[in-house]
């Protein structure tokens, strides 16, 4: 970890830049698969899979028979494990549900809201070096809380063309029965433009690498929405001498074992405190079976001392993090005044895994700052708000001038038009 001593605010912005690449960098390839898989469909996906997974597949649908196989091979243990987050995700996920509501703005003019489910959804759920399993839980179990009615999952196939028993176990524990063997670029092109295999969906959800963040924002291009550009994980933990620098140093680490581009920052308003957790990362690390992957996470990765609770937090804000841990004397400062975070971790019990894994909230949040503007998904992300309104007599009577009014001043005159028949009618 680099180790930065009061950096002026001048320099912030620099510091605190992602080691990721830009979408310069790889735009043109992922527009270039888009075009390829809009042409040419299952054939694209074919070769694609073929040339970044590494493995040729007759049929890329997951088979009833693959699903029973898988269901055997994952242990009594971890279907007991996976089983009890998917039943906290659910209880909190079902908490968000919200009631109609209904309002008489004026006499006779009645509005109301009601939510409808997405009707097609396409969950992502990344493969690589890491088999997220629990990424099935976090999208599945809202989309079914929420009624959508198609729900399709993909993910990349191993080399033995095959999905992680883990992943398809939780699939169908979510009641989910349409699972594609395809991962990357080729996944989010498939699902955006539907292909003889992969359904055309409304909405994309899940996380993936640098390509697949930028797949799913050029998805948007083509009338595609998206649940948010979630890339490489990354964790701010702000902490002061009162914490523990064993279990912030093991905080660090669980995030940079995602991978090389994954990023983690430590702020302190202790310099002793940043050297105890540098000692203990050190120490962590060569015990950890994906050291090398940490170990160059962790040389993207700050430790920054600040002076003051104040200074901490608007470097914080600035910052925008996936994930914040916040382990101080003075944790109600932070959480009062917090602004940009995708979800927050309090105290020296409440590490960033239980978020990952089994609280309850859902693991699937904004990264590259994008906190400052989105939220991560919930059960409204699987949701549309439709607006409704009826309007009597009376309320044409009450509002119907306003309309005129207003239509009028903006040159439109059919709109007039649309309310001064109905007022002529009555009067």
């Amino acid at each position: 970890m680099k180790i930065i001593n009061n950096p002026p605010k001048k320099d912030w912005n620099a510091l605190l830049q992602r080691p990721t690449q830009t979408v310069d960098d790889i735009e043109s390839t992922v527009t270039q698969i888009f075009e390829d898989v809009q042409r040419n469909k299952d054939i694209s996906i074919s070769k694609y899979t073929q040339l970044f997974d590494g493995v040729s597949l007759e049929n890329i649908i997951v088979s009833l028979e693959e699903i029973n196989t898988a269901i055997a091979e994952v242990s009594d243990a971890l279907k007991v494990a996976i089983q009890q987050a998917k039943s906290n995700i659910e209880v909190f996920h079902a908490a968000q549900k919200t009631d109609k509501v209904v309002i008489e703005t004026s006499p006779g003019v009645t509005c109301w809201q009601e939510k409808r489910p997405i009707q097609k959804v396409g969950l992502y759920i990344p493969g690589g070096t890491a088999p997220l399993f629990s990424t099935v839980l976090m999208l599945a179990v809202p989309a079914q809380i929420a009624g959508c009615e198609e729900i399709v999952l993909c993910s990349p196939p191993n080399k033995e063309g095959k999905i992680h028993a883990a992943i398809l176990y939780a699939a169908q524990l979510c009641g989910i029965t349409k699972i594609i063997k395809v991962g990357g670029i080729q996944a989010i092109a498939g699902m955006t433009f539907g292909t003889e295999t992969i359904p055309q969906v409304s909405k994309i959800f899940g996380p993936g690498n640098q390509f697949v963040t930028v797949a799913k924002q050029l998805a948007i291009k083509f009338g595609v929405a998206i649940d948010m550009p979630a890339g490489p994980s990354e964790l701010l933990v702000m902490a002061d001498a009162s914490a523990n620098a064993s279990y912030v140093a093991a905080d660090l680490l669980s995030q940079a074992e995602h991978g090389a581009d994954s990023q983690v920052i430590l702020v302190a308003t202790s310099q002793e405190f940043i050297d105890q957790v540098s000692k203990e990362v050190t120490q962590q690390l060569l015990l950890l079976p994906r050291k090398e992957l940490a170990q160059k996470a962790m040389d993207n990765s700050k430790a920054i001392f600040v002076a003051t609770d104040e200074t901490a937090l608007a470097l914080i804000n600035e910052y925008g993090p996936e994930h914040f841990i916040v382990c101080t004397h003075n944790n109600e400062y932070y959480l009062e005044n917090i602004e940009n975070a995708g979800s927050v971790f309090i105290g020296n019990y409440t590490p960033e895994s239980v978020g990952d894994y089994a609280s309850g909230t859902n693991h699937t949040l904004p990264t590259n700052g994008f906190s400052k503007a989105y939220s991560g998904v919930n059960l409204d992300s699987f949701l549309k708000s439709i607006t409704f309104q009826e309007i009597t007599q009376e309320g044409i009577l009450n509002i119907g001038n306003t309309i005129e009014v207003m239509a009028a001043a903006e040159g439109l005159q059919a709109h007039k038009n649309a309310v001064t028949v109905r007022l002529n009618d009555l009067q």
